[in-house]
This record gives structure tokens, sequence and C-alpha cells, in this order.
């Protein structure tokens, strides 16, 4: 069943947004400004595609005021449009919730809680203790162990894995093949080979939180690994023992952030980047792609490490002049001393 169109006049109202032209029109979709039709709600918001909008056959665009005379469609004015955008997009998206109910392939042990009105689908585990809270949406094939908590409206969508000791606040979203729990990477050495340390603690992420896709989140060691509320990660991360994460930090594809580091909040982090162990990142701090974080970083900006791609020559005479770095410096001070 198609979603409802609603009129510019009743988005501009529901959303707190301007209105250039026919408030009449109706919008049943959303696009891109080169894809979008007839009927369909385009953004722009990126001054990179200003040069598609002329050109553009949406029913209407959501826009800046400044780019407002250039298009040939009726506007919904924004400040921030892909905000604007986002939420507008939020009413199209046809995903349904499952009916609440146990699944009869699921083995739920007996002494785990499931509220009458979570979902609980097929082929899941629930191990001892654990709880299911109302709304809750526990999708194909996920394994919860022993004493984790689901909190109320959160969702696993597939194939989830919630080792032990895993507490989901509220609202929290969790993408197939994610990984919570896990035990730390914790050894020690005895002489030739390596003991394994006891992985105690466990995992507690916050209200709003979403985890991507194959992402992993070890449990602490003795503490717990934290996730504040609205941490949003990407797919492909790892996220190692006792790490804290502040309240609205964003990390992007396969960043991986070692041991019981603390970073603060509205951090982003972008994809790929290594982060050392036992340091701590303040709060409104930006990594670029593929930085190496080796030092804490105690000064809110934005920061970048690695060296900028070009072609494979270029980069092994200019590797090859890395190494003599050393020594060109310390000529360099001999000959200023003179």
């Amino acid at each position: 069943m198609a979603p409802p169109a609603h009129t510019l006049t009743q988005l501009a109202e529901r959303f707190g947004l301007g209105l250039r032209g026919d408030g009449n029109t109706a919008v049943c979709g959303v696009a891109t400004l080169a894809g979008a039709g007839h009927g369909e709600l385009g953004f722009l918001a990126n001054p990179r595609y200003r040069s598609e909008l002329a050109a553009t056959r949406a029913g209407a665009v959501v826009l800046r005021e400044a780019d407002a005379e250039s298009a040939p469609c009726p506007c919904l004015i924004a400040k921030d449009p892909y905000l604007a955008f986002a939420k507008i997009a939020a009413l199209f998206d046809p995903r349904q919730s499952p009916a609440p109910g146990i699944h009869a392939s699921a083995a739920i042990d007996p002494t785990a809680h499931i509220d009458p009105k979570a979902h609980i689908g097929a082929f899941v585990s629930i191990g001892a203790r654990s709880r299911i809270e109302a709304g809750a949406i526990v999708g194909p094939g996920c394994v919860i162990g022993a004493d984790c908590v689901v909190g109320a409206s959160s969702e696993l969508v597939a194939r989830v894995t919630l080792v032990t000791r895993v507490r989901l606040g509220q609202r929290v979203l969790v993408h197939p093949g994610a990984v919570l729990g896990a035990d730390g990477f914790g050894l020690v050495r005895n002489g030739d080979h390596w003991i394994k340390v006891p992985q105690l603690g466990g995992v507690v992420v916050g209200d709003d939180c979403e985890i991507g896709a194959n992402t992993s989140i070890d449990r602490g060691a003795l503490d717990d690994t934290v996730l504040e509320e609205d941490v949003r990660l990407d797919n492909q991360i790892q996220i190692a023992h006792n790490v804290r994460i502040g309240a609205h930090t964003a990390m992007a594809g396969c960043v991986g952030v070692a041991g019981s580091t603390k970073i603060g909040r509205n951090c982003l982090i972008a994809g790929a980047v290594g982060i050392n162990g036992h340091i701590e990142i303040c709060d409104d701090v930006v990594v670029h792609a593929a930085g190496v974080v080796l030092q804490s970083i105690t000064q809110p900006g934005e920061y970048a490490s690695g060296t900028l791609l070009q072609d494979h020559r270029g980069w092994r005479r200019n590797a090859a002049r890395f190494k003599q770095l050393d020594e060109m410096a310390r000529k360099l001070h001999t000959l200023a001393k003179d």
C-alpha cells in the first residue's frame, strides 16, 4: 500500500518551512534532483548540484531561500534543506512494524521475559534472564545470550548477536550481522604463550543509537563498554573493550577504536580512521578519513593525517624521501647554526 500524498502547504506547516508557489501541489514521494519526476519532491543541499536545479522535473524542491529564484517548480524553503528532506522522506518510508508475538521456531529460555507487545521472529534464540521490552522487534536469526536487555521499541533487524550482558536502551536500531558483547581482546604474556584475561563487563547502549551491519562492540574487561544516547555507528566498525563514546557522536565505516579510549560528545569520525587505546578525544572533534589518532585530542576542531593519493611513481619517490627527512632536518639545523 502506497504512502498517502501530502500537499506542500501541509508539509510546510508540519515542519516549519517556508513555501513559494502553489501550496496545493501534491507530493507522493521523494527523489534526487536529477531523478525526480512529477509528484516527487527533490532537494538541493549541496551547491555542487545547483546546475541540476533548472532542468529538474521534480514536482517540488526543498532548498535554501537563496536558490528559490532559480527553481522551475514550487519550493519549500529551509535553512537546512537536507534535514528538512530527511524529515519529509520519513513520511514515505513504506516499512511496517511486524505484529507482536513469538514465532513458533524461536527458542526462548524459561527465565527470559518477553513483553506481550514485542515481536520475536523466526529462528531467534534468547538466553537466560534476558528481557525484551514492549514494542521491541527481534528479527529472524538473532541470537541473544544471557542477561541481556532489548529496550522498548528497539529493533534487531536480522542475524544480530548479543553475546552476554548487553543492555540496549529505547529505540535502538541494530543492523544485520552486528555482534555486541563478544570478548574484548584481553591477553597477558606468560612466558612463551598468552593467557586470556576474563572479560567480566558488559555493553551499555543508550537511547536512540544506531549500529551498522557487521559492526562489533566488545564487552568490557571489568567495567562496561558504553555508547551514550544518539550515537551513530556505520558498517564494519570495531569498538574495543571499555571504550566510551559520548552522546551524538557519529562514525563512518571501517573505523577502529582500541581499548579504554574515551571519545567525547558531538564528534564526527570519518571512514577508516584508526584510534589508539587509552587516550581521550574531547567534545566537538572532527577526524577526517583515514586519519590515525595516536595521542589524546584536547581541543575541539578538525584533524587529519595521512598522505593524499597520487600516481604510484610519484608516491614511491616521496616515500623514499620520507626516510631521508631526519637526516635532511639535521643538515638544515647545522646550516642554520653556521
